[in-house]
C-alpha cells in the first residue's frame, strides 16, 4: 500500500511510518517539522525563508498584525505546486489536523483539496485541536481541560489565539470542506473518542504509535538524588498547567533539597528535549488532560514515572488494575503531595517505571498500531 502522510505533530507520523514501513508499505511524510521541534519529514513545504531571515520576518509580522494575513504562506504553496506532482496516487492520505499546515486558510485549502481529490481514501487522526475538539471543550464535559484558563479568565484570549481560531466561522467553513473529502475520522486518545462521540464519521479508536525499538529502555536506579525533569513549550505553556507543576516544584524543593535534582527546559528541539529527558526518574508532562499524548508515551517507554492525563475514563477503557502513570491535575498542593509520595517511597517509581513500559509495549506498539491503521484503511465498510 502506497500511504502519504500529511502534517506532523510530536513525531507522530513519523512513528506510524516506522511501523507501516515495518509492514511492508511505501510511505511518505509530507508538512514541517512541527516548529522548534525540527521532526523529519519527506516533503518539507515549511516556509523556511521567513522563519530564518530576520527581516522577512519582522515584515511578515507586520503585515499579519496589520491585515491578519500571513505571507509567508505563499511560501509554503509555492514549495508545494513544485512537488503536487509527487503527491498523487497514493491509496490512502492521512491528515494529523484538519488544518495541518497551520497556514492561511484559503491558501490551505487549495492545497489540501488537491490532496484530498488526487489520491484514492483519506481520513483525518484525531489527536490535536479541531473544531469539533475544542467545541467539545467548550461544553465543559470535563471537570478541567486545557481550555480551563482560558474559561476561568476570559482575559486570556490573546494567549488562547491559536486554539479559539479552531471554533472561527473560518475554520469551521474549512472543517466542512475537509469533512467532505474523508471517509472516517480515527482518534487516537480517549479524550477524542469522548469528542466524537456519536459523529457519522468517528471510526474506532487507534492508540499513538510509539516505536519502542527505537526507545531504550533502561530500569531505573536511585543510587543518588531523584531527578525530576520538567520539559516547557512556551507556546503550550498555559494549555499544559506548567504553572501548577513550577509551584508543585517550588514546595518539594524546600522540603527534600537533599534528595532531588529538579531539571527544567524551555522549547528545546526534539533530539536536545530526549536528551535531557534521559536522566530523570520522574517527568512532568501536563496538569490539564485525561489521556496521554505522544511525549508523555515516549517516556513511559523509557521506564518513567510520568504526571500526565491518567484519570478514569483512561483506565476503565484500558481495563487496568495497575499504576502506570500518576494522574496529574491542575492542583498545587494535590501535585507536590504525589511528587512527597514517590520521594518518600522510591520502590513506587521502580514500579511505576516498570508497569508504564510494559504498558506501552502492549497498547502502543508500533508495528501492531500500524497494522490497526491498515485494517481501518482497508475495511469495506469505508470503501470509496
Amino acid at each position: 500500500m502506497k500511504v502519504l502522510l500529511i502534517g506532523e505533530y510530536s513525531r507522530f507520523h513519523n512513528s506510524l511510518k516506522e511501523g507501516l514501513v515495518a509492514n511492508d508499505c511505501e510511505v511518505y511524510i509530507v508538512g514541517h517539522g512541527d516548529s522548534f521541534k525540527n521532526f523529519p519529514v519527506d516533503y518539507n513545504i515549511d516556509a523556511s525563508l521567513f522563519k530564518n531571515n530576520y527581516l522577512l520576518t519582522k515584515l511578515r509580522n507586520a503585515i499579519h498584525l496589520i491585515t491578519g494575513f500571513d505571507i509567508a504562506s505563499f511560501e509554503t504553496y509555492f514549495r508545494f505546486k513544485n512537488i503536487k506532482n509527487e503527491l498523487r496516487g497514493f491509496d490512502v492520505v492521512q491528515l494529523i489536523n484538519e488544518t495541518p499546515f497551520n497556514i492561511n486558510l484559503q491558501v490551505e485549502w487549495k492545497i489540501l483539496k488537491y490532496l484530498l481529490q488526487q489520491n484514492k481514501k483519506a481520513f483525518l487522526v484525531s489527536c490535536s485541536d479541531d473544531y469539533i475538539f475544542i467545541q467539545f471543550l467548550m461544553s465543559e464535559v470535563f471537570s478541567y481541560s486545557t481550555l480551563t484558563p482560558f474559561l476561568q479568565d476570559k482575559n486570556l484570549a490573546k494567549k488562547y489565539k491559536n486554539t479559539l481560531r479552531y471554533i472561527t466561522k473560518s475554520q469551521k467553513r474549512i472543517h466542512d470542506r475537509v469533512f467532505q473529502e474523508l471517509l472516517g475520522v480515527i482518534p487516537a486518545s480517549v479524550e477524542y473518542l469522548l469528542a466524537y462521540k456519536g459523529h457519522s464519521k468517528m471510526l474506532p479508536l487507534i492508540p499513538y504509535p510509539i516505536n519502542v525499538d527505537k526507545i531504550k529502555y533502561e530500569p531505573l536506579y536511585l543510587n543518588d538524588k531523584i531527578i525530576i525533569f520538567h520539559g516547557i513549550n512556551e507556546a503550550n505553556y498555559l494549555k499544559k498547567g506548567n504553572n501548577y507543576f513550577e509551584k508543585a516544584l517550588e514546595i518539594i524543593q524546600r522540603k527534600y533539597r537533599d534528595k532531588i535534582e529538579i531539571v527544567i527546559t524551555r522549547s528545546l528541539p526534539y533530539a536536545e528535549y530526549i536528551d535531557k529527558l534521559k536522566q530523570a526518574h520522574i517527568v512532568l508532562d501536563q496538569t490539564y488532560a485525561h489521556d496521554q499524548g505522544v511525549n508523555a508515551l515516549e517516556a513511559m517507554a523509557m521506564g518513567k514515572v510520568v504526571f500526565t492525563g491518567a484519570g478514569k475514563e483512561f483506565y476503565e477503557y484500558y481495563d487496568l488494575d495497575k499504576t502506570v502513570a500518576i494522574n496529574a491535575k491542575p492542583d498545587v498542593q494535590y501535585l507536590a503531595g504525589q511528587l512527597e509520595e514517590l520521594i518518600n517511597n522510591p520502590h513506587k517509581i521502580l514500579e511505576i517505571g516498570s508497569n508504564a513500559r510494559a504498558f506501552v509495549e502492549k497498547e502502543h506498539h508500533y508495528i501492531t498500531i500500524a497494522k490497526r491503521y491498515l485494517d481501518c484503511w482497508k475495511s469495506e465498510k469505508i470503501s470509496k
